[in-house]
Parts: structure tokens; C-alpha cells; sequence
């Protein structure tokens, strides 16, 4: 007999292609775009550099739409400004390198700079409703740890680059517009900030974003401080505001995009040991800027701007403990509720046999020092599973109800009225004897609603027995007013 050759089917070139997984758009995305920053640093400063430099600036605004057609968030209108704030970058690099290479000028400010600047608030409307958290209280913690962080920084950048920046200037709009790109920065700082301290939003297009804005801040800071030592420009500092385009354009890529709102929507995990020590070197900036130009012996002494941002600094803190106290506050207003509800009978809205389990052994805690009588009480409905057979479940729940609203009416002050359980509940009355007790049950039977009835049977403390052989024997006494007839009150004997 022969042997079936086996046949082993072999996948075609296309099948093989197929099961070859394709790296995500974004990695692709920076895959890319990293040699095309390289090529443009190795090209020489002119025409066709610009030419490239607005180019890549194009594909990351072109970027920027692409994630939003291909991820579809539910908000797209913050992407859309984040790519017209990119397009704005993207026409100020284009007239920039007009000025410099195509009309050879540079004037400043300019178009460009006008376009730079304008640039950020669209930048910072698209960030702040991406990042804002919706419902009561909004991300009022995230602001506030934000404008402390920024403050500082903005001291500092103040000190070192604002106002030297303004010196080196001649003309109140020149200096303004030195002053403003500082200021956009700080703006910039703030969002990225407000990012970070958000615990829950930490996604990897929150981290894009940050790296993007942090890389953009940081390239803008060494610029500054070039032009202010050495009146230049390095070229190879175009490859920060590139890579920071890039990176921008790879948070928009990134699937993670759809889920920002909604992490932003949650709320943010108490402060980490970090966030706190970030904010605690924040507030020391401005008496630390102080000492530094003290000991340095420099001629002027920034001590307006370090007044100013140490009251700033000390009014957020303010604000920032007074909204801690209020977040105590309200915390311990829904435990006291949790509490309450713990110990609160679902059905009824009386105490449950939990509280009542908890005010028995106090209140015979209390006794034990004072003397004073302690009575318990045992009642139960007659006859409740053939009112409910005959009437139904709600009707029972309603009896119930009722009878807890009619005898709860009846009670002292200082009485209380628990569910035990089922049909059955317990009344606990101190400052009074047996007799006393019982005819203070009694009344509770004659209250009963719906023509029900209902039989009890009461028990004394005598000073020495526990809470459950307490409860023991009115559990007995309630046996025997059942079983002598019902709607009756038991007092319970003493037992030796």
C-alpha cells in the first residue's frame, strides 16, 4: 500500500508581508524624520536649507491632521489649533529665512518674530483643553502646582535672560519683543507642567507632548542666552526646534491621543514625594536668586522682581494649603456619610445590627461606671410571612417601614431603635427598670401600623452579665410572649 505524500503549503511572498508586523505610524514617523533633521544640519546655511527647514515644518503640521483623520478622538478641535499653532511656527520659519537669505536683513522685530509670538496662545488654548479636567473643582491643583513652579522659573528667567535681554535692546518695541518670547516660554513651561503633575496622565502622548515642549523651551533658553553673550546664532540649535516639531507631530500619531481628555478627567493621585520636593526647591528660588547676587557682589540687585515673585510665590502657597484644608474637609464629610450609612439600615433608614451590637456594649461600658439601669428589648411582627405571603414583598417592606416610622415617634430621646434583623428589632432604653421598659414597648405595640401586631420580650442588665447573654435572655422572653398567645411584652427573668 502506498504513502500519501504529505503536502506542506508554504505562504506566498504577499502572505509573508502581511505577517510581518508594520512598526506603528509614530515610531515610523520619527524613523523618518530623525535623518531628515540630520540631512538638514548637514546642509549649508542658505536658500535651500530654509527650503528643507519649512518643508519639515509642513509634514509635521501635514502630521499633526493625519493623527487626527487616523485616531478620530472625540476632541478634535484642540489637535486642529495644535496644527494651525504649528503652521504659524512653520510661516514665521519662512519668513525668517526670507529676511535672512533670500532680502539679506535682519530686522527685529519682524513678520516672523509676529508670527512666532502668535504662535503660543494658540498653542496654549489647544494644550489647556486637552489637558483641562471637567467636573467640580476642574484640575484647580494641577493649576496652582503649575503657576508655583512657573513663578520660580520665571524669576529665574527673569534674572538671566529676560532682563539682559531688555538691556542689550534699544527701543521700547524692540525690548517688548525680547521680553515676549521669554514670557511665551514660561507659558509654554506652564502647560507642560500642568502635564506633569497630573498623576493619571501620564500616557505616552502626554510624554510626546512634554518632550516636545521642553525640548522647544530649552532650545529657546541657550538661543537667548547666545544672543545676549555673543550677538549669534549656531545653526545646529535648528535641529532643537525641529526635533521638537518631530516629537509634537509623534504625540499627534500616537494612538494614546484618543485617551488624553479622559485621562485628564481623572483625578490626579496625592502628591508624590517628588512633586513635593519640586515645589518646596520652587519656593526657595526668589531667597536663593537673593543670595546669589549678594554674594556675587554685583552692582544691581534684582530685588523688585524678587519681592514680587516671593509675595506670588507665597499667596499660591496660601491658596494651595486653604485647598488642601478644603479637600480634608469634604473627604471627612463623605467618611462621616460612609460611616453613616455603614451603620444605617438600607430599608428602614434606622440603625442597623451593627450600631446596635456597638451602642449595647457602650452603653453597658457606661453603666458599669454609673450605676444607672439598662434595659434591651426584643421585638418581633407576628405572623410576618403570612402578611407578606398575602399582601407581596413590597407590601411587606411598606409594613416594615412604617413600623419603624410609628415606633421610632414613640421613644425617648435617648432611646434607641434598631432593625436586628428580618421582622425582628431591638429597643434599648436606659435610666429605667424592667417594669418601666416594658411599658414603654408596650406603647410601641399598641402603635403597631396596619392592624399587625407584634410581641417583645424585654430583659434587665444586672451589672455583670455580657452584652450576648443579655440579649439571650430577651430572646427567651420573646419565645414566651410568642408562645403564650403573641401581642404581648415578656419581662425576662433573672437568671442566678
Amino acid at each position: 500500500m502506498e504513502k500519501r505524500s504529505a503536502v506542506v503549503a508554504l505562504p506566498g511572498p504577499r502572505a509573508a508581508a502581511r505577517s510581518v508586523r508594520r512598526p506603528p505610524a509614530w515610531v515610523r514617523w520619527l524613523a523618518v524624520g530623525g535623518p531628515a533633521v540630520a540631512g538638514y544640519l548637514a546642509l549649508p546655511a542658505g536658500v535651500a536649507a530654509d527650503a528643507v527647514y519649512g518643508l519639515l515644518g509642513v509634514a509635521c503640521t501635514v502630521a499633526v491632521v493625519c493623527g487626527v483623520r487616523l485616531h478620530r478622538p472625540a476632541a478634535r478641535a484642540p489637535w486642529y489649533l495644535l496644527a494651525a499653532g504649528q503652521l504659524l511656527w512653520t510661516c514665521g520659519d519662512v519668513a525668517y529665512g526670507m529676511y535672512e537669505d533670500v532680502l539679506h536683513r535682519a530686522p527685529f522685530p519682524s513678520l516672523a518674530d509676529v508670527l512666532y509670538i502668535g504662535a503660543y496662545p494658540v498653542l496654549a488654548t489647544a494644550l489647556h483643553l486637552l489637558t483641562r479636567r471637567r467636573g467640580p473643582g476642574g484640575d484647580r491643583a494641577g493649576l496652582l502646582d503649575g503657576a508655583l513652579i512657573a513663578t520660580g522659573l520665571g524669576l529665574l528667567s527673569w534674572v538671566f535672560l529676560m532682563r539682559p535681554a531688555a538691556d542689550a535692546r534699544s527701543g521700547l518695541l524692540t525690548q517688548l519683543m525680547s521680553l515676549a518670547y521669554p514670557v511665551a516660554d514660561l507659558m509654554a513651561l506652564a502647560m507642560v507642567l500642568r502635564m506633569l503633575v497630573a498623576t493619571r496622565m501620564r500616557t505616552p502622548c502626554c510624554w510626546l507632548l512634554a518632550a516636545s515642549l521642553l525640548l522647544l523651551v530649552l532650545t529657546d533658553s541657550v538661543t537667548a542666552s547666545l544672543a545676549v553673550a555673543t550677538h549669534g546664532h549656531l545653526h545646529v540649535l535648528d535641529a532643537g526646534w525641529l526635533l521638537s516639531y518631530l516629537l509634537w507631530a509623534a504625540a499627534a500619531l500616537h494612538p494614546s491621543m484618543r485617551t488624553l481628555p479622559e485621562a485628564a478627567a481623572c483625578r490626579p493621585a496625592k502628591p508624590s514625594r517628588c512633586r513635593l520636593a519640586v515645589l518646596a526647591t520652587t519656593t526657595l528660588l526668589a531667597p536663593g536668586v537673593l543670595f546669589a547676587q549678594g554674594v556675587s557682589g554685583t552692582d544691581r540687585i534684582d530685588w523688585l522682581a524678587v519681592s514680587l515673585a516671593s509675595a506670588v510665590l507665597f499667596l499660591l502657597v496660601v491658596v494651595r494649603v486653604w485647598d488642601l484644608t478644603a479637600q480634608l474637609r469634604v473627604q471627612e464629610h463623605r467618611l462621616a456619610e460612609l460611616a453613616e450609612l455603614a451603620g444605617t439600615d438600607g430599608l428602614t433608614g434606622i440603625p442597623n445590627r451593627r450600631t446596635w451590637d456597638v451602642e449595647v456594649a457602650r452603653e453597658l461600658a457606661d453603666a458599669d461606671r454609673t450605676g444607672a439601669p439598662v434595659c434591651v428589648a426584643l421585638l418581633d411582627l407576628d405572623r410576618f410571612k403570612r402578611f407578606n405571603d398575602a399582601h407581596g414583598h413590597l407590601a411587606g417592606d411598606h409594613l416594615l417601614r412604617s413600623a419603624a416610622a410609628a415606633w421610632q415617634r414613640q421613644l425617648r430621646a435617648g432611646d434607641l431603635l434598631a432593625r436586628y434583623g428580618g421582622e425582628e428589632f431591638g429597643v434599648l432604653v436606659v435610666g429605667l427598670g424592667a417594669e418601666r421598659a416594658a411599658a414603654v414597648v408596650d406603647r410601641l405595640r399598641l402603635h403597631t401600623p396596619l392592624e399587625q401586631t407584634l410581641s417583645a420580650g424585654v430583659a434587665l442588665w444586672d451589672g455583670a452579665e455580657s452584652p450576648q447573654a443579655l440579649l439571650g435572655r430577651a430572646d427567651r422572653a420573646l419565645y414566651r410572649a410568642k408562645s403564650s398567645g403573641r401581642n404581648r411584652v415578656v419581662v425576662a427573668a433573672e437568671e442566678g
